[in-house]
């Protein structure tokens, strides 16, 4: 899988090595443990699924980019839909806290069960709406959406540090794209859209 990654342009050494050390069979059911490193989408129950491999890797890159080593082991990120965990245990692995939030309990309670082996002390999982993101905490040095809204919550902008990235799909379930924001100043953010996308709905409440 990482050789497929490397190969179709992911260049970042610190996302592929995280790509080979997280098992990524371990996040799925045992049904699907054969399909585990083919780049595709897999299902995790509740309506979700594990993204693709080459997905979530470009994110984390996109995430990283001109982020010096230096910065990245000591960065506090917030993830957005921890699923079934896959995600969150790679992040752990880049970065020197992650924070990430769920709103289905059935997913929350799997991903913790996923996690457990792994032992990463790093990594805090919350039961919550990830729309609100997680205020207390912030800021953020980097902010990750592993599901797609109208567009990006203004919660989720506000708790952002001064030079930090957001990545997340926006659109609905025909067409998303992924948006970049980078913020600034105090009152400023910029955009820039990347390519298109498909995730799972970004839903407010808890269930």
């Amino acid at each position: 899988m990482v050789e497929t990654l490397a190969a179709t342009g992911i260049r970042d050494i610190d996302v592929l090595m995280a790509m080979r050390t997280v098992p990524r069979h371990a996040f799925v059911e045992p049904a699907l443990a054969s399909r585990a490193y083919e780049d595709v989408a897999l299902p995790i129950g509740h309506g979700q699924t594990i993204s693709r491999p080459s997905t979530v890797a470009r994110m984390l890159e996109t995430v990283l980019a001109g982020m010096p080593p230096a910065r990245r082991t000591a960065a506090r990120v917030l993830e957005i839909g921890t699923g079934c965990g896959y995600q969150a245990a790679l992040m752990a692995a880049l970065f020197g806290e992650v924070l990430s939030i769920e709103r289905v309990r059935g997913l929350h309670d799997a991903a913790r069960q996923n996690l457990r082996a792994l032992r990463l002390p790093n990594l805090r999982l919350a039961f919550g709406d990830g729309r609100l993101g997680m205020p207390a905490s912030a800021p953020f040095d980097a902010i990750v959406l592993a599901a797609a809204g109208d567009r990006i919550p203004e919660a989720l902008l506000e708790q952002l540090a001064v030079g930090a990235r957001l990545l997340g799909p926006v659109g609905d379930g025909q067409r998303q794209s992924l948006h970049l924001v980078q913020r600034t100043g105090a009152e400023a953010w910029e955009l820039t859209v990347l390519d298109s996308a498909r995730f799972v709905p970004l839903r407010e409440g808890t269930t």
